[in-house]
């Protein structure tokens, strides 16, 4: 407040002077902020344009160079998630192939299994019955082994006790001459 004060003589000075030389202060309000203003805005613009227009020009360009380069990233970010989708969608399809074949082959792993274990089975029923039958046999023949063993040995001793020394004598020498008429 107190510099508006000590600039209100200046003023009332240079409206004074204004009156007696063509070169002066208007103390017209309106009329000379109008002029002043305008004279002050195209000096600066004036002034400026030169330093502020290439400084926003090369701004513009960076701006211009950024928004670019972003649509670039955009774009290439884009066709990255288009061609990652795209593998995606291939690894999914394999994954389920894979696990369709997996299922199959679990499927047939465990058929053949069944499959050879009925075989094992039957394998081993055939081989029990076939020990079995070899079993059987073998007791058959010792079971006649030991019935000719025995009946052997009790016409041995019958043959022992109703048999005399002629008797004897003459089976030897029969014996001997069919071996002779052999010969």
């Amino acid at each position: 407040m107190n510099s508006i004060v000590n600039i209100t003589p200046i003023i009332i000075i240079l409206s004074e002077h204004s009156s007696e030389h063509t070169f002066g202060f208007n103390s017209d309000i309106f009329e000379a902020n109008v002029i002043n203003i305008l004279l002050l805005l195209f000096g600066l613009i004036y002034v400026l344009k030169q330093s502020l227009g290439s400084t926003l020009n090369e701004r513009q360009l960076k701006v211009l160079a950024a928004i670019q380069e972003s649509e670039e990233r955009l774009e290439q970010a884009s066709s990255r998630l288009s061609e990652s989708e795209k593998q995606l969608a291939q690894t999914q399809i394999i994954i389920n192939q894979i696990k369709k074949e997996a299922q199959l082959t679990a499927e047939k792993v465990r058929s053949s299994i069944l499959a050879q274990g009925q075989i094992d089975i039957e394998r081993l029923a055939i081989t029990g019955k076939s020990n079995i039958e070899t079993a059987e046999k073998q007791i058959r023949r010792q079971i006649q082994q030991q019935i000719a063993f025995l009946a052997l040995k009790k016409v041995t001793l019958q043959l022992e006790n109703q048999m005399s020394s002629d008797i004897q004598l003459r089976i030897i020498d029969n014996n001997i001459a069919k071996l002779g008429d052999q010969l």
